[in-house]
């Protein structure tokens, strides 16, 4: 049995939350950073709760005017310190998670940068060893996050585009983000199929979010996926 975890990165403001939960596995919330304050955060768990949706924090750069996209070049130590206070907040409202991604510009650069995975590893692992580490496949962030003693889980993208070198085109690039449904679900797939994920995610903030979502959902369903967690494994 093939299975593969669905996320999204919800609670930004776009109020996709109620429409995207049934055709996702996993929630990555924003918890005060880039977006988000105790009354979303809450909504959102409430949600995720009642699809059984599996709860984690989404921790970005504390820039709302920017949506936490764009890079602001903080030292490792001010963002470890900036992840764990995000991750707490959300813990404070929700509860136990099971998981942590990084949001936007601070997950890039926690892909390239082993100083950055690093603070944001070993920020995770002081708020909860048992929390798992959400980060890009083949990233420096999944080797910072078994360093710091986390379970890790490799992620790829249905709706961003991807250069050669495997890294995420950046937004500001044209194409970086795919418009269609269609395109969503063929790169949801494809990329499942290559084995090298355990998570693939959808952003909910686009126009074509929920319509992507569950395409992408039932597109996996048909080809033998089961959507969720499903074996404790991870991947390189």
């Amino acid at each position: 049995m093939r299975w593969i975890d669905l996320n999204a990165d919800l609670g930004e403001g776009a109020g996709t939350e109620a429409a995207m939960m049934p055709w996702i596995s996993s929630v990555n919330i924003a918890c005060g950073g880039h977006a988000g304050d105790a009354g979303t955060m809450r909504a959102a768990a409430e949600l995720a709760a009642a699809h059984a949706v599996r709860v984690g924090a989404h921790p970005g750069y504390a820039d709302r005017a920017g949506l936490g996209r764009r890079e602001l070049g903080l030292p490792p130590a001010e963002i470890g310190v900036a992840v764990e206070e995000q991750v707490r907040a959300l813990v404070a409202v929700v509860g136990r998670l099971t998981h942590v991604k990084p949001h936007g510009a601070l997950y890039n650069r926690a892909a390239r940068e082993a100083g950055v995975a690093r603070a944001v590893a070993e920020a995770v692992a002081r708020v909860d060893g048992r929390l798992e580490l959400v980060g890009l496949a083949g990233s420096e962030l999944l080797v910072a996050g078994r360093a710091a003693g986390l379970r890790v889980r490799a992620e790829g993208f249905a709706d961003r585009a991807y250069r050669s070198d495997g890294m995420l085109v950046p937004r500001g690039e044209a194409g970086a983000v795919l418009k269609t449904v269609e395109a969503a679900a063929a790169q949801g797939l494809a990329v499942a199929r290559s084995g090298r994920v355990d998570t693939l995610c959808l952003h909910g903030d686009g126009v074509e979010a929920v319509a992507m979502a569950r395409a992408l959902h039932e597109a996996l369903v048909a080809d033998g996926w089961r959507i969720g967690v499903g074996m404790d494994t991870e991947r390189i």
